[in-house]
């Protein structure tokens, strides 16, 4: 976490908080922006692009810190005029895979978030008329095999034994 947070989180400014910001993406739907509070928020994104978040009502449930390969971000959106459920659903129906990206942002620093952005993907979702709940986890990075590429005879034809 960065210092700046830190900083907030410990003494509680009043003038200066700390927004929440939800990026979700999936080709059938395109990307929609949501922040955390009454009013739509521009903020910069990687790359120097500055960008609008809608308001919104949602929770987030930050993955605990640990060695285990998959942790899970949980958040629920508040499906006020049902523009979430229809993009979800439009989602699910195409059998497209939604990327989560969780930013946080100082409100005296919008130009860029205040720690690094968390990039997920879902991986359950439970909509209702009232609101979305979404899991996303990071990759399995501890049951992966490294090196990516198997050295093999079919493409390494030096390795085979021969006697």
């Amino acid at each position: 976490m960065s210092t700046v947070l830190q900083r907030i989180y410990a003494s509680a400014p009043v003038d200066d908080l700390p927004i929440h910001t939800l990026e979700l993406q999936a080709s059938s739907f395109g990307v929609m922006r949501l922040c955390d509070g009454f009013d739509d928020t521009t903020a910069g994104i990687e790359g120097g692009e500055f960008v609008l978040f809608q308001a919104s009502g949602f929770g987030v449930s930050l993955p605990a810190k640990g060695v285990k390969g998959r942790q899970d971000l949980q958040f629920q959106i508040d499906n006020v005029t049902g523009e979430a459920l229809a993009k979800v659903n439009q989602a699910i129906d195409a059998g497209d895979t939604i990327k989560i990206i969780y930013r946080v942002y100082t409100a005296s620093n919008l130009a860029e978030p205040a720690e690094p952005p968390v990039e997920m993907t879902a991986v359950d979702l439970q909509a209702t008329a009232l609101s979305i709940n979404v899991v996303a986890s990071f990759n399995d990075l501890v049951n992966k095999a490294w090196p990516k590429l198997r050295y093999t005879p079919s493409i390494a034809p030096g390795l085979k034994y021969f006697s």
